[in-house]
């Protein structure tokens, strides 16, 4: 006969069984599921939602191809780079239905700027997605608003902007370095192309954002002068600033890029790898350490969605022609706006 004693020891016994049997129905329960082997599988992360708004039609054939660049981009991030993420677009203006914006990581815009931005009328949106963390990336032509409420919002948004009078856009041939300490430069040596790399841009004061992509524009490797002006002439041989990123202190992240002018860049590889690497970085994400994969872009795939403009040119890929051009003939310094009374001295 047991002592009570022992029927104590027993039922002790007996209830820590019980208890380790109802943890480990509940690790069973609630772990991830696990392969035949017993390795845990790690559930798949949900994707990150990426906006992408391109500019109305613009420009010669071939060039500010807003539509095509952006279908370039979105298929190389949703159905070439591996990563989780839910590219969604929006063609030719902001979108009429803003619920597109519902759970999104990131807005780009490729577009023109000024009285044609995205933007314009929808500050107050665009500024409650980028106060809630959103982040906001802006290409070419895009990075330009009018100095003023416009350009304070963009010094906020994304670090900076280019300025009419300030900032300058020469076409020229930039041997592209890269800031080797931040995410967005991930497997891309460098390169050089030829684009309308506006540089001298207004950046906030004090700075906030970092420079990712730089060159040195000189007389020789400037084809062609658009709007020229003495902060221009005074950039000549120094490093310039072509892209550049900040971590906003919402939390969310901004990104300018200036080149994007010629169609035919995307097919540039590291062209390609530092914007899909930015856009990545833009979203929140962390960028894979040999950059964004994608596959390579074909002339096929150039000629793809172009815009519909009064002359189409066949776009081809690039060549050593774009970087070799011959050295445009200095011009007087012009831009819209540019009063009569400060002619080049």
């Amino acid at each position: 006969m047991k002592s009570k004693k022992d029927s104590r020891r027993q039922n002790s016994s007996l209830t820590a069984a019980f208890l380790s049997a109802v943890v480990l129905g509940s690790i069973a329960v609630f772990s991830p599921a696990c392969s035949e082997s017993g390795t845990a599988q790690i559930a798949e992360a949900e994707p990150a939602k990426i906006v992408f708004i391109s500019g109305m039609p613009s420009h010669p054939s071939g060039q500010h191809e807003f539509k095509a660049g952006v279908i370039l981009l979105s298929r190389a991030l949703n159905e070439q780079s591996g990563l989780p993420v839910e590219v969604v677009m929006n063609h030719h203006g902001w979108p009429e239905d803003e619920t597109i914006f519902d759970g999104a990581k990131a807005v780009i815009i490729y577009s023109d700027g000024n009285a044609r931005h995205p933007v314009n009328g929808h500050e107050d949106k665009m500024d409650a997605l980028v106060k809630s963390g959103v982040g906001l990336m802006c290409m070419h032509y895009g990075v330009e608003v009018p100095k003023g409420p416009q350009g304070e919002y963009f010094k906020q948004w994304i670090g900076g902007h280019y300025e009419a009078g300030f900032s300058t856009n020469p076409h020229w041939t930039a041997e592209v370095e890269l800031n080797k300490d931040h995410p967005i430069s991930s497997g891309v040596p460098g390169f050089t192309a030829n684009d309308e790399w506006y540089y001298n841009i207004r950046f906030a004061d004090p700075k906030s954002s970092a420079d990712i992509l730089t060159g040195v524009p000189t007389r020789e490797r400037i084809n062609r002068y658009i709007h020229w002006t003495p902060a221009g002439e005074k950039g000549l041989g120094k490093k310039q600033t072509m892209m550049w990123a900040v971590e906003r202190p919402d939390g969310g992240r901004g990104v300018g890029f200036t080149g994007g002018h010629w169609h035919r860049n995307w097919a540039i590889n590291d062209f390609r790898k530092v914007v899909l690497n930015a856009i990545i970085w833009t979203a929140g994400m962390d960028v894979p350490g040999a950059g964004v994969s994608s596959e390579a872009i074909t002339e096929a795939q150039l000629n793809e969605n172009l815009d519909e403009k009064k002359e189409m040119v066949h776009v081809a890929l690039p060549s050593e022609a774009d970087l070799t051009q011959p050295a445009a003939e200095p011009k007087d310094y012009g831009w819209p706006g540019k009063p009569k009374e400060n002619p080049k001295k």
